[in-house]
């Protein structure tokens, strides 16, 4: 049985983490997936727009400790970066859904606990249930977040707030959770309203979603003489895009356009 699975229909992948009877809790052979099946879609030109979610009654309750430590060689294994990348598999599992270059929308229902909120920080867009229960809570096991939650955590809050999340380990609500700025929306149906969400994006030139992503993901700690370097070498290419000329002619038409292959 996958550990995580992948549908992709109408250029909109549907990613699955799939151990609902454990609630989604993560084992190094689950991370792994993960990673494979993110480079597996950014390599897809033809994808257009990501929702991922936990099969059952969350999206993912975190670290499978019991599972896990009984395989101390492999979690030292795990713990080793790649030298191209700078991230071991604990941290590249989750940050590989930052290199899919097209919008990954995470849709959270249940407990979203420790690495699994460190799954959702990852994505570009956070749906959730109003009741999700949601908690870096690895600060309850004596540990900090160490799967690229704190980079996610410095780009979506204060510093006051990541630090208070981190130290006390305390469960807030997917509402309390979207009025710290953690979760982007509300839905008593996260994944339908991910999924209508995507359709929305899929309906824009995909060269431009995948030069927004790079823009803000490469940027957004940048000078604002770097970043406006950026916008100049994202924006040149798609003035003259394939895609870019579809979406001008079907405007011009009064048409949806019909777009082809991502550029890049």
């Amino acid at each position: 049985m996958s550990l995580v699975t992948c549908q992709v229909e109408n250029g909109i992948a549907q990613v699955r983490l799939n151990r609902p009877d454990k609630l989604n809790a993560l084992t190094l052979p689950l991370l792994a997936e993960l990673r494979s099946v993110a480079r597996e879609l950014r390599r897809d030109k033809t994808l257009r727009a990501v929702v991922i979610a936990g099969e059952g009654d969350a999206f993912c309750a975190g670290l499978d400790f019991a599972t896990v430590m009984k395989n101390p060689a492999g979690i030292a294994k795990a713990f080793v970066p790649s030298p191209f990348t700078g991230t071991n598999l604990f941290q590249e599992a989750p940050w590989s859904l930052r290199r899919i270059p097209v919008p990954v929308i995470a849709a959270v229902h249940g407990h979203c606990l420790g690495g699994g909120i460190q799954i959702a920080l990852a994505a570009d867009f956070r749906f959730a249930t109003p009741d999700a229960t949601i908690s870096v809570l690895e600060g309850k096991w004596g540990l900090i977040p160490d799967m690229s939650g704190v980079q996610a955590l410095k780009e979506l809050v204060g510093i006051d707030q990541a630090k208070r999340l981190t130290m006390t380990a305390e469960m807030v609500s997917g509402k309390e959770a979207k009025d710290l700025g953690l979760v982007t929306e509300l839905d008593a149906d996260p994944v339908a309203a991910a999924t209508a969400f995507a359709e929305r994006l899929a309906e824009k030139s995909p060269d431009a979603l995948a030069a927004g992503k790079r823009l803000f993901n490469e940027s957004w700690d940048a000078s604002p003489r770097r970043t406006f370097a950026k916008e100049r070498m994202e924006q040149l290419p798609l003035l003259f895009a394939e895609n870019t000329k579809i979406l001008r002619s079907a405007l011009a038409k009064k048409v949806p356009p019909v777009f082809g292959p991502r550029r890049r």
